[in-house]
């Protein structure tokens, strides 16, 4: 097959070119890479967590109750729009785990001991479910089991309406409802010290003396039900027995995490891939524009032997594209690889039983779209300039350009200045947007660096601001239930105890006009010592009475202002 004329020449240039080519097709590869790995794994996440919540019907509404009887769980599912209802039994502990020496938060949720639930199923990696007849038999969350090392056949002790009890473990297993496993007034997950057992009905209503009767209730909804209306209906019923409120599936705690994380991914994917295509427009526009300036002679010769301007234009054109294309290939391939890590990693750490990492052609095609755009868009002013050339001023060196006096120069304090020096500000002056633009350029390479390493010095700052700063104590004591003021005065009196400070934490609704925020409001002393309470500029605060204090992010979000009246529904009791 015979190429073009135009072709070879091409060829022959990307050859001569080659190092810059590479050095632009590797950056555009970073941007191209990034895109194709956050919108990848946005996907998979998204598919994975929908086929994990349909698979093993996580419910989409949920409620808590102090006490209601069993009977009401038919009331619930003739709420409109209600498809199934389950109803179940829900309790803290403290457990005690052989080889650990600190006692550990634990949430008992029950299940039925003659087959699967009808909302929240448990999706069983070993062993089996608790079985009739046997009370103490437990079925652990995989990654509590995972860091204790337990399995089917061990035991573990756990306190139940104030006994000591032991439990078997006979299974081990996720749930959608814990993807994101966290304790009560924890920043993170940890595993060491917080986990998820599953317990027989029976046996958990008989210990917390829950007979006939719930405290957590969930429903799923048909498809087109208003879930507002369906909440505020539950809330209706539940009033009476003690309700915390009912919430939507947005509102669940684990799928909360789970979706602004998702919701990060997306603005990664806005935003860091654009800083990378941007120096790639400058890199070729640069390249090009050089090689423009060198080829003027060809380019009039071209035009002498009858190329049309759009000839030319085209073969530069194509000249970017192939650039382009050696950017979007690299960055194919390193973004499907780190699309399924990270994917790969996602699924570890919100610990799906599997993984559906099926990336569609979108999240290519449009990385393709804008590495190629970006890269034509830095060049279509060479290009513009290689096509307008007149054949006869082509073959010509350029006219050098006019200088002209500037009055800035004749000052006093310029004059003053070495040689090398106003010859850079004579530069500057002369060509501003050639110096705006090579200014922003390396502005934008070392915004790269900044962002990639500001996280580490963010997570420092909060880690040191929240555990060594806003918290002095050397100990916290969760308490499953609220307790009087004598359990401090008994701590106060342990040896080796210098202070002791209180805390109350309830579930509420922060009403502000028409805006409701659900969410917890912390009781503690009006001067703090152990768990401070900071402002915006980093002072700690004394708190007055009568007079709630709200974090900067809650008041920007909900447009909350100094001196606005909330009104506080506690949702509890």
């Amino acid at each position: 097959m015979k190429l073009h004329p135009l072709d070879r020449k091409l060829l022959r240039d990307l050859w001569r070119l080659r190092g810059q080519v590479l050095a632009i097709g590797l950056v555009i590869a970073s941007g191209v890479g990034l895109l194709v790995m956050s919108l990848t794994s946005v996907e998979a996440l998204r598919s994975t967590s929908a086929a994990y919540y349909e698979r093993y019907r996580f419910a989409d509404v949920f409620a808590q109750v102090k006490r209601a009887p069993a009977s009401l769980a038919a009331r619930i599912a003739a709420i409109d729009g209600v498809q199934s209802v389950e109803t179940r039994v829900v309790r803290g502990a403290v457990l005690d785990v052989a080889g650990f020496a600190e006692p550990v938060m634990g949430q008992l949720v029950s299940v039925p001991e003659n087959g699967e639930p009808r909302l929240n199923r448990l999706a069983l990696r070993e062993g089996r479910y608790p079985q009739s007849g046997k009370p103490d038999e437990v079925v652990l969350s995989e990654p509590f089991a995972l860091a204790h090392r337990l399995g089917p056949g061990d035991h573990l002790r756990a306190v139940m309406s104030g006994r000591w009890r032991n439990l078997v473990v006979v299974g081990v297993a996720l749930s959608p409802e814990y993807v994101y496993t966290i304790g009560p007034g924890a920043l993170m997950p940890d595993d060491l010290r917080y986990g998820v057992l599953w317990m027989g009905r029976e046996s958990l209503q008989a210990a917390y003396d829950l007979d006939g009767a719930f405290n957590e209730v969930s429903a799923s909804l048909l498809r087109g039900a208003n879930p507002e209306r369906v909440v505020d209906e539950m809330d209706r019923l539940l009033d009476r027995y003690g309700s915390h409120g009912a919430y939507v599936r947005a509102d669940q705690a684990s799928n909360w995490f789970l979706t602004n994380e998702i919701d990060q991914l997306e603005t990664m994917a806005r935003f860091l891939p654009a800083v990378f295509l941007a120096v790639a427009a400058f890199l070729t526009n640069m390249v090009v524009a050089r090689l423009v300036a060198v080829e003027r002679p060809e380019i009039g010769l071209l035009k002498a032997f009858g190329y049309a301007n759009a000839a030319i234009a085209w073969h530069y054109v194509k000249l970017v594209l192939a650039i382009g294309a050696v950017g979007t290939l690299l960055g194919w391939f390193f973004g499907y690889w780190l699309g399924l890590y990270s994917t790969t990693m996602y699924a570890d750490f919100y610990r799906f039983p599997f993984l559906l990492f099926r990336p569609s052609a979108g999240p290519f095609l449009l990385a393709a779209g804008a590495s190629v755009g970006a890269a034509l868009l830095g060049a279509i002013g060479a290009v513009r300039r290689a096509a307008a050339l007149p054949p006869a001023a082509a073959m010509q060196p350029p006219a050098p350009p006019l200088f002209r006096r500037n009055r800035l120069f004749l000052s006093r304090f310029l004059k003053r200045l070495d040689q090398p020096t106003r010859i850079v500000l004579r530069q500057t002056s002369r060509w501003p947007l050639r110096a705006l633009v090579t200014s922003l350029g390396i502005a934008m390479s070392v915004a790269v660096l900044i962002v990639s390493m500001q996280w580490l010095d963010a997570i420092h700052r909060i880690v040191d601001v929240y555990f060594f700063e806003a918290q002095g104590q050397d100990v916290t004591v969760g308490l499953v239930e609220a307790r009087s003021s004598a359990v401090v005065r008994e701590l106060a009196r342990m040896p080796g105890v210098l202070a002791v400070e209180p805390m109350r934490t309830v579930a509420a609704k922060l009403r502000s006009g028409p805006r409701v925020v659900r969410g917890a409001v912390q009781g503690v002393p009006a001067h703090q010592s152990l768990y401070r309470v900071y402002d915006a500029q980093g002072t700690a605060l004394d708190l007055p009475p009568d007079v709630l204090v709200i974090s900067t992010v809650l008041a920007e979000r909900r447009a909350m202002r100094p001196g606005d009246t909330i009104t506080d529904d506690v949702l509890e009791g």
